[in-house]
This record gives C-alpha cells, structure tokens and sequence, in this order.
C-alpha cells in the first residue's frame, strides 16, 4: 500500500529553504530592518479569511510578507541590546521540540522531555560554577528566572516570619523590601507580578567602578533592622558588564539575615570561562541566580534559567498537585519548580547547544565575544570625534559621539550620539543601540552571537566611521543647538 503523503511535508520543506536562506544571507543582508510600519501592515493585516488555505501557501505568504521586517539578529554583526543567536544544533533541536510537540510540565506527559532537562540542568550548575544542590528552572527568560527565585525568596523570608504567603497571601504580611545593585527593569516587572510593589525597592549607591560597596549595603542593611530583606546584586550589568564583589558584601547580606539574589542574565556566562571566571569569586554563596539561554548559550528564544540553593523552598514556592495529575516518584515532575503548566520542552534545545560546543567551546565563544567587544570599542574610540564611557570588562562596552561645532553641549552631544546611531541603523551594514548612563546619551556594544567574528567587528568600526564622518560633515555648517 502507499504511503498517505504527510501533510507536514510541504509547508516544513518550505520553512526549511527559507530558513536556510535567511540565515545564509546574514553575512550580506542589512542587520537592520528596511520595511516600514506601514509596509508590514500593509502586507500583514489581510482579512481574516472565511475558507482555509493551504498550508504550503500560508508559509510561501509568511515568508513573503516578513521581508524586510526582520533583524539581522541571528548573524555577527548585530550588537544591540544584550541578544545572542542560536548555534546549529539548538536550532534544530528548536524544530524538533515543536515537531514532538510535549507538554513539558511532568515526567509522566513527556518523558524524553523531562529528562532532557534535568539532565541540561545538572550540565548549566557545572558549567556556571553554582552549588550541585540547587535547584533549577527552566523559563521563557531571566524575568521569570527572577520571578522564580523572588518568589522562593518571600517564602522563605516571609515563613521565618511566621507567613505562609502561599496560603495566606500578602494583605497583612510582614513588609519586605528588596535593595539592589544596579536593577534591571527585568525586576521591577518580576516585583509587579510578585506584588512586592516597586516603591519597596530601594536602588543602592554604586562606586566608580559601578559596584555596591560593603559600606553602603550595610548602612542601607541596618535602616531598617529585621524586615525582610532581598539584597539584588549584578553580575554583568546591561550598561557596563560590571560585578559586583561577592567576597565582600555577601557576608554582610548573611550578618543582617537577608537573600541574597544574583541577576546574571547573560554575566552569570562567564563563570564557563577559565579566562573570566574570577570576576564571579564568591558568587555560589548567593541564594539564588537567575541567567539567560537564549543570550551568551546561542539557543532560541525562550530560555532562561533559575537556580535556588535551597530546593525545598523553591519547591514550596512553585509546586501544585491536583488529583488528576500523575506525578512520578523517581523522576523530576518539572511543575514543581517552574510557574508555568502547559510550557514548552525547553530543555532540548539547551541540552543540543552544551553538547555540540562542550565545556571548551562555550568557553571560546565567551572569549572571543569578549575580544571582539574590545576591539569594537577601542576601533571607534580611536576616530576622531568619539568618546569612550566605559571599556568593555566583558562583552559590554560605551561609546560617545561629540558635536564637533564649537559651543557644543552635552545636549548636543547627546542629539550628536543619537543622529549617529540613526545613520548607522539606516545604512544597515551593522547594528547598534543606544543608551543613557550616568545622565548621558551613548552606544551600547554588546557581542554575544557565537559567529560574530575578527571581520565582523572591524566592519563595525568601518561603518561607524563612515556614518560619523557623514554627520559631522553634516552639521559642520549649522551653529551649535540648532542639530
């Protein structure tokens, strides 16, 4: 008998040319987007249709109609924002988590799937140098990585309390606050969904070198002796890189009785890295951790990961058993740390990515990130008319472009950064972004795409020079303010 055609094939061939095209033509494309807002609706919004459509057309459309519209984000040459893209094997073990399609939420309805993970798990706890005996989430990202770990933190503190907040909820508990260390908004959104409220989040003074220093945290530890507390520490903040120093002032968080959490979405990386590991002394001391996969590990977007030193309150904090559900006796029932139910099999993707780059080969694709981070900086910073902010630590680094008119001021400069930035997005060959720090206007560099490359970095410092030269030349003839 023959086969029945599979009603897969057509539109998954389809998605694999296509995809094969766009991630080919990366090298050669504009990292930046070309369509407008109104080309894209204008191919997007069609009518809902009434009758049904092949699916082999739903995707040859898609594909048409997406052009212009997408990033370069999957290539080397996009350092914007903190955003990595996705090693080979992840990627196909991407499709394949949708092709078997599990529910990801118990051993019993995806087995492969549950074991994939804790697995994966057990690899991340190594590779990143945290405590075997954590416990581990799988999310869609480090905001609820954070979610998870704060809310294992306000059970914990809230129960030394006498509270069950899972039970009795947080009208009438006792106060909790949480100081931080150079907070990403990441947290204040965990914070909202926690109901922990912002206004109970106090940002910390930072030194020079963008750290909290042991002084101020105790000082700010004994204003308000007893509550309970978070102490928020960085690792690798959004700006600069910057960590904090574990050594110091995770022993004064001990003293006072606080948690003490590590927001190292993509810093928390560099404990694979043998040349930048000790930039994390003293981190594993932390309660808990929260990273991000789908930045410096190259997998797809969802991923992020949460590890709590203490399983039993990360377990209290998250699991839920219903008489319906089937939960295993043996094997790790992944509810029971997560808060999502239905969720994807996230752990394949991960376990594909460790597994094809080993230990050595996340390690290089941290150094090498890392290098051409500096030689992006130190590129630009040797044209005439540019400042550097902040030289990269890691992978992070700033960079300034002055008003070259006489009378210019820091306004000026901050419309001049801007103006530049714009001219490099529209000529399209890289992709940058900007930021404000310390109350002026800069370009972010972040490298964390496994193929960005020695080229790939000097075309950067190419195609700044170009779009600098053209803005100078550009304002050269107007007076200062009038930009």
């Amino acid at each position: 008998m023959t086969p029945k055609p599979s009603p897969f094939a057509g539109p998954l061939e389809i998605a694999l040319r296509s995809a094969l095209s766009h991630l080919g033509s990366l090298d050669h494309q504009p990292a930046a987007a070309s369509a407008t807002l109104s080309q894209l609706r204008a191919r997007l919004a069609k009518p809902l249709n009434d009758s049904g459509i092949s699916p082999e057309a739903v995707i040859t459309d898609l594909v048409r109609d997406v052009q212009g519209g997408l990033l370069g984000s999957a290539g080397g040459r996009f350092f914007a924002w903190a955003i990595g893209g996705s090693v080979p094997a992840a990627l196909a073990a991407d499709w394949l988590t949708s092709a078997w399609d599990q529910n990801a939420a118990l051993f019993a309805c995806g087995p492969s799937a549950a074991i994939a993970e804790e697995v994966a798990g057990e690899w991340l706890k190594d590779l990143l140098g945290l405590p075997t005996s954590a416990s581990f989430a799988f999310v869609s990202g480090c905001q609820m990585a954070h979610v998870c770990c704060l809310a294992a933190a306000r059970h914990a503190l809230l129960l030394e309390r006498g509270w069950n907040v899972e039970r009795q909820g947080l009208c009438g508990a006792p106060p909790l606050r949480i100081l931080a260390s150079n907070r990403h908004g990441s947290v204040e959104r965990a914070v909202r969904l926690l109901g922990l409220g912002e206004g109970n989040v106090l940002d910390l003074g930072l030194d020079r070198n963008e750290r909290v220093t042991a002084g101020v945290l105790r000082t700010a530890l004994e204003t308000a002796p007893g509550t309970a507390t978070v102490v928020l520490l960085q690792a690798g903040d959004l700006n600069t890189g910057a960590f904090d120093d574990y050594r110091e002032v995770i022993p004064i968080a001990r003293e006072h009785g606080a948690w003490v959490h590590v927001d190292g979405a993509f810093g928390l990386w560099a404990g694979a890295s043998p040349h930048f590991r000790t930039l994390l002394d003293g981190v594993a001391d932390a309660d808990s951790w929260a990273t991000d996969g789908h930045k410096w590990l190259n997998v797809p977007y969802d991923s992020g990961y949460a590890f709590v030193a203490r399983p039993a309150v990360h377990r209290a904090a998250m699991s839920h058993r219903a008489p319906y559900l089937v939960h295993d006796q043996d094997a790790r029932d992944q509810i029971d740390w997560n808060p999502e139910w239905s969720r994807r099999a996230r752990g394949f993707a991960t376990y594909a990515a460790i597994r094809q780059l080993g230990r050595a080969g996340i390690a290089d694709m941290i150094d090498r990130c890392c290098r051409h981070a500096a030689t992006i900086v130190e590129g630009i910073g040797q044209l005439p008319g540019t400042e550097v902010l902040w030289r990269p630590q890691i992978n992070q680094g700033l960079v300034r472009f002055l008003d070259p008119r006489a009378g210019a001021t820091d306004a000026d400069h901050d419309r001049f950064t801007g103006a530049v930035i714009q001219s490099v997005l529209e000529d399209g060959d890289v992709f940058f972004a900007g930021t404000t720090w310390r109350g002026r206007r800069a370009m972010r560099v972040s490298v964390l795409n496994w193929q960005s490359s020695d080229r790939d970095a000097h075309a950067a410092i190419a195609a700044i020079g170009r779009c600098l030269t053209a803005q100078q030349a550009k304002v050269a003839t107007s007076p200062a303010t009038s930009f």
